[in-house]
């Protein structure tokens, strides 16, 4: 072979060969480039990716309650305004009388509703929280106050009826499974001048008298429908006209007696109240029983004091019916909050309703409105002073 070819041969196989090695090169370059391009994309770190599901699974958490509260709690305080008729129906007077118990659930959806940006939600919890300061803040915010003559003249350890004010006293003793003895000292030392109780037995009255109501309260006036449980009132005055049942009730014996007061010059009305307990197969027995209290707003000739349980709080319409323009709830009157006062023995349970009242006839004021926890009752004592002009 000449050495021209063999030359040319390797020349040749030299062009390959740095053809190859710039093929190669370029090749680095473009795996440098891919490499650096990579190194500038950030990856997000498994930590960051559980937070942010997580945060997802927290804002639906809060915005199913938030719709699910905020729901309920307008739906159930709307049931402050429905019909009497309504309000009969099955279990519709139990979910009534936990109305201002739904303010809590309001306040929940709103907090979740804010966390989790959900605009319905919020404007129907702000909804349901208006609607509950507008009913119940006239319980807390009142204009007129007892003057400190009231409070002075039922402070004594002498208990008359001869001026304007008295203290009232009412309880439901539970089948006379209340403590006696504890009625007559929270009679004693809150000089109470009027006691209204319901469920009374005749061991309880005996037990009552055992205690000493008498040197408090000598004049009573009790009764029964059923021969079994009845109701009574007790007081440091005589007792003028009494009967077994003012009402003429389908729920129990009312009994009901006068009072005179102010030397005699102003006489009122008190009426011991028990309707029929909102249970099962009850219903509209319960609303028949608080109609019938009603026809007495139209008795002009009389001026009444109702005390006892009535079964229904301010929220059940058939109660505020009863009330009219002429009546008032002394708890309401006085602004001193809401007097939530059954049930009163169940330890894991709050007491949660207030269906115990003190109702007053026009012309009439209310103050230091109170309940106080009686040992072996279902509910509590409700006290009051009352000026009566």
């Amino acid at each position: 072979m000449s050495q021209a070819k063999v030359r040319k041969s390797q020349g040749a196989a030299a062009g390959k060969g740095g053809g190859t090695a710039r093929v190669s090169a370029s090749k680095t370059g473009a795996a440098r480039k891919t490499a650096k391009t990579s190194a500038t994309k950030p990856v997000k770190p498994l930590r960051t990716l559980k937070q942010g599901k997580k945060h997802r699974v927290r804002n639906f958490i809060c915005a199913v309650i938030a719709f699910v509260f905020s729901l309920a709690a307008l739906l159930g305080t709307a049931t402050h305004i429905l019909p009497e008729e309504l309000q009969a129906l099955p279990y519709m007077p139990v979910v009534v009388s936990l109305v201002p118990w739904f303010t809590l659930l309001a306040v929940i959806a709103l907090v979740c509703a804010v966390v989790s940006k959900r605009v319905v939600s919020t404007v129907v919890a702000v909804l349901a929280i208006a609607l509950q300061v507008f009913w119940q803040y006239p319980f807390f915010c009142g204009s007129a106050q007892l003057p400190r003559a009231a409070v002075a003249a039922v402070s004594g350890e002498n208990v008359s009826t001869d001026d304007g004010y008295a203290r009232l006293m009412t309880c439901n003793v539970y089948k006379g499974r209340a403590d006696a003895r504890e009625i007559v000292d929270l009679v004693r030392s809150e000089h109470v001048e009027v006691l209204a109780l319901q469920e009374t037995t005749d061991d309880f009255v005996n037990a009552l008298n055992s205690a000493g109501i008498a040197a408090y309260l000598p004049y009573s006036q009790v009764a029964s429908s059923d021969g079994v449980y009845g109701n009574g009132i007790w007081s440091a005055s005589p007792l003028l006209d009494p009967s077994d049942d003012d009402v003429d009730s389908s729920a129990s014996f009312m009994p009901g007696a006068t009072v005179a007061f102010n030397g005699g010059s102003t006489q009122v009305r008190f009426v011991s109240v028990h309707t029929t307990s909102p249970t099962d197969g009850y219903w509209q027995q319960w609303k028949r029983s608080l109609d019938e209290l009603a026809k007495l707003r139209f008795d002009t000739g009389r001026r009444y004091i109702f005390m006892g349980d009535f079964n229904a709080t301010y929220d059940h319409t058939p109660f505020r019916n009863f009330l009219g323009t002429r009546f008032s709830d002394a708890a309401r009157q006085a602004a001193d909050g809401l007097k939530f006062s059954w049930p009163a023995n169940i330890d894991y349970v709050p007491t949660f309703a207030g269906i115990d009242h003190i109702v007053l006839d026009s012309g009439m004021r209310a103050g230091q409105v109170r309940t106080v926890k009686v040992d072996g009752s279902d509910h509590k004592a409700l006290l009051a002073i009352v000026r009566i002009d």
